[in-house]
């Protein structure tokens, strides 16, 4: 078993091959802690921390489970069926699945951050917040969901890009490392800072759509929608520095609109 997991290290190529897998996973990663932090962000303070840890150890053991079950995982890309000329098999039909369910939840997640319900003032609570109505239970069973979803994309693009299982083991198990250190301060960041906040759920909508697309057999080249990402990430750092950092106010800031 050791000699199947760390024989690898002993060869100089397959460190090119972990190198270049290991940067693939973080950049399919990003995916995972945007929308663990949007998530996380609905419980009470002393809750978010636990439910982002659970969130990417979680991911971590999908990713592990479907690479110790490659040939199943593989059997995922043969058609079940035709419709509309286009071959579909059990990999499209979770990609589609997983896509509309993010943009439902990045659609959902808007309204409440803009139009949602909020606590009247003297409830006792900080006036003009959404009503948090959500169970730490509900937030990581959505949160594995998804977490199939981007697994499963993230083991047959590593299944492509490397033979041996033990570079794919060992770049999701420090994938997963560097998310659990990253994961704390990307959530508090979206979640002092409104606009990013919606802007993170932007790029989720984003995502959805890359989902559906890649199930439908219109593959959309992911540099496409990551520069876009960051170009956006970007014009907001511009934007925040010009405005000394300080986070503006979505709604219920208790002020009257400036004409």
């Amino acid at each position: 078993m050791i000699e199947t997991l760390f024989g690898w290290m002993s060869h100089p190529e397959a460190w090119l091959a972990f190198g270049t897998l290991l940067l693939l996973e973080l950049i399919l990663g990003i995916d995972n802690i945007v929308f663990i932090s949007i998530l996380s962000g609905k419980l009470p303070p002393e809750q978010r921390d636990r439910a982002r840890t659970i969130g990417l150890l979680g991911a971590g053991l999908t990713r592990l489970l479907l690479l110790a079950s490659i040939a199943w995982v593989m059997t995922l890309t043969n058609t079940l069926f035709t419709a509309f000329g286009h071959d579909f098999a059990g990999k499209d039909l979770i990609l589609i699945g997983g896509g509309l369910f993010l943009m439902y939840k990045a659609t959902k997640e808007m309204h409440e951050q803009l139009e949602g319900p909020h606590e009247e003032v003297g409830s006792g609570s900080t006036p003009g917040k959404p009503v948090r109505a959500v169970g730490f239970t509900s937030v990581i069973i959505q949160i594995m969901i998804l977490d199939i979803v981007f697994s499963l994309d993230s083991v047959i693009t590593a299944v492509g890009m490397a033979e041996d299982i033990g570079v794919m083991v060992s770049a999701v198990v420090v994938t997963v490392a560097l998310m659990l250190v990253a994961a704390k301060p990307i959530g508090d960041f979206v979640q002092a800072h409104p606009t990013v906040k919606v802007l993170a759920l932007s790029f989720l909508l984003l995502i959805g759509v890359n989902l559906i697309a890649d199930g439908l057999g219109f593959h959309i080249p992911k540099g496409y929608t990551y520069f876009a990402m960051g170009f956006s990430i970007a014009v907001e750092l511009f934007n925040m520095r010009l405005r000394k950092s300080q986070p503006v106010e979505l709604h219920g800031s208790g002020r009257e609109p400036q004409v």
